[in-house]
């Protein structure tokens, strides 16, 4: 068994392997699609590689609403198989991954009985596909005990809620943790290296970094897990052009827990009668989520105006406060989510459902999906590869083995509870090795390098931190002190220390352009 301790500075060691082996499969995409392929394929016995042109969850695997649930509004859609997937995956996922997925009360307001009847029919079904514990079970709450819990709700035309328990996780982590435990059963992973051209038996590689690195990759299959650039990858071969990807845009915003001091996830209707959603984490309130078409597979989609309005408004509709002024806004990010194309749809109609492609060269594509069914869309692709392969191989194993972080119960004493909880939820139970450290910025940009394979400032400062989103001041504080250990670890000097850090300003300069300060 390898290590799962991603070394950031091994990156020419990590080079030169992948450049003197022989594969069985590469993959091509670090997002959590690609990671849990990665992962199960080198716990079934294949030889893997995987390459991820930017950092692991740099796109769509570290903008969604982390949010680990069973997608009940697809019940209204008529999607039973999508539905029943999601539901029982996060069962697996609280078990392989129980830091990853913090259990939170969803609280979804009625307005009349008929209401009522109707979502309890859609939870019972989902309860039963998804194999829901008894306790777990939803309730309905009378309009009294919803005031009493959720005092801010304006109630005027309400009869009451539906609470029911669903998961929220930290995305990138868990994209991660995929990724660590991929390496621990023998996979070569490696960041910031992107596909530059497919090969009659494998692929070319070039690093993304000012480093000269690359590697000629030997492989007798590849999947492109590309996410949003499935298209891009599948372009690299002559005869794939056509286009089969269709992304839409989501935002969310960011504000102090005291503005918007909730308890549960409330899900608010939108106007256009769409559903967002307003989920306390820690000190912080985040509201999402816009489902908008967006032209072109951008790492950092600019939202509009408009994006931020809806969300203001929706919220300020549903709950009892002062209108929330762009100054109070501690951060916001975008997305885009790789959809399969249907042409004639709403971006918010269109299917979360996956698909799998086999080009006339033999690569294979996957995209569309959803986080929760990750795990079960891998399980798919590498059924597919061993019967490509036409080899022996071992049973799928992803259900029942723990990602690292989550073997074992942890218990935090003495430490803030926010702190705490942070902690627990970030790294399971390997946090006590960031207390042993010193339980700062520093012990964790360090960790960064030394275990979680960050190579930049905003590697650490929007992925393996998420102090870019849920933290005073956007995270900007924690960004000196970062780049002084990430420097002294990674050989950086006064020039690229000063470049990492104005390259993270910029990131956040830009989400806030369309903000009135």
């Amino acid at each position: 068994m390898s290590s799962t301790q991603l070394d950031a500075r091994r990156r020419a060691q990590v080079f030169a392997e992948l450049e003197s082996r022989a594969f069985d499969l590469a993959v091509i995409g670090g997002g959590i699609t690609g990671a849990g392929i990665a992962r199960d394929a080198a716990m079934r016995g294949l030889s893997v590689a995987l390459i991820e042109a930017r950092d692991y969850a740099s796109g769509t695997s570290s903008r969604s609403s982390k949010m680990i649930h069973g997608g009940l509004r697809y019940l209204a859609q008529g999607d039973i198989a999508l539905v029943k997937e999601a539901a029982s995956e996060r069962q697996i996922l609280r078990r392989i991954a129980p830091h990853l997925t913090r259990q939170s009360p969803f609280l979804i307001p009625t307005t009349n009985m008929a209401m009522t009847a109707k979502l309890r029919t859609g939870l019972w079904t989902f309860e039963k596909l998804g194999g829901v514990p008894e306790a777990e079970k939803h309730e309905v709450i009378s309009l009294a005990e919803l005031r009493a819990r959720e005092p801010l709700m304006r109630t005027e035309k309400l009869s009451g809620a539906v609470l029911y328990p669903e998961f929220l996780t930290d995305d990138a982590r868990l994209v991660l943790a995929n990724i660590r435990s991929a390496q621990g059963a023998g996979a070569v992973v490696v960041n910031h290296m992107a596909a530059s051209e497919l090969t009659e038996g494998g692929l070319v590689a070039t690093s993304t970094l000012d480093d000269g690195l690359g590697a000629r990759i030997k492989a007798k299959l590849v999947v492109n897990a590309a996410g949003a650039w499935v298209d891009t990858v599948r372009g690299l071969e002559a005869g794939e052009g056509d286009v089969r990807m269709s992304l839409s845009r989501g935002i969310h915003l960011v504000l102090p827990r005291e503005r918007l001091p909730i308890s549960a996830t409330i899900i608010i209707r939108a106007p256009d009668k769409r559903s967002i959603f307003a989920v306390p984490r820690g000190a912080f309130t985040y509201i999402g989520t816009t489902d908008v078409f967006h032209d072109g597979a951008d790492y950092w989609p600019a939202p509009t105006r408009e994006d931020i309005d809806y969300l203001l408004r929706a919220t300020e509709a549903a709950l009892r406060i002062d209108p929330i002024e762009d100054r109070e806004i501690v951060s916001l990010w975008s997305g885009v989510r790789p959809l399969i194309a249907q042409p004639g749809k709403k971006a918010n109609e269109v299917s979360r459902r996956d698909e799998i492609w086999t080009s006339p060269g033999g690569m294979v594509s996957i995209a569309g999906g959803k986080l929760s069914a990750y795990r079960a869309m891998a399980e798919r692709v590498v059924d597919l590869v061993v019967e490509r392969l036409g080899r022996a191989a071992l049973p799928c194993s992803t259900a029942d083995a723990p990602l690292p972080g989550g073997s074992r119960e942890l218990s935090l004493v003495g430490l803030d509870p926010l702190a705490a909880e942070r902690l627990a939820g970030f790294y399971g139970d390997e946090a006590n090795e960031i207390l042993i450290a010193g339980g700062d910025v520093a012990a964790e940009a360090a960790r960064a390098v030394t275990h979680e394979g960050a190579s930049t400032l905003e590697d650490y400062w929007v992925r393996r931190s998420a102090r870019a989103w849920f933290d005073a001041g956007a995270g900007l504080a924690a960004l000196a002190p970062a780049a002084n250990v990430m420097g002294a670890l990674l050989g950086w000097d006064a020039a690229m220390k000063a470049s990492q850090i104005a390259h993270c300003h910029g990131i956040n300069d830009a989400s806030r352009r369309l903000l009135g300060e």
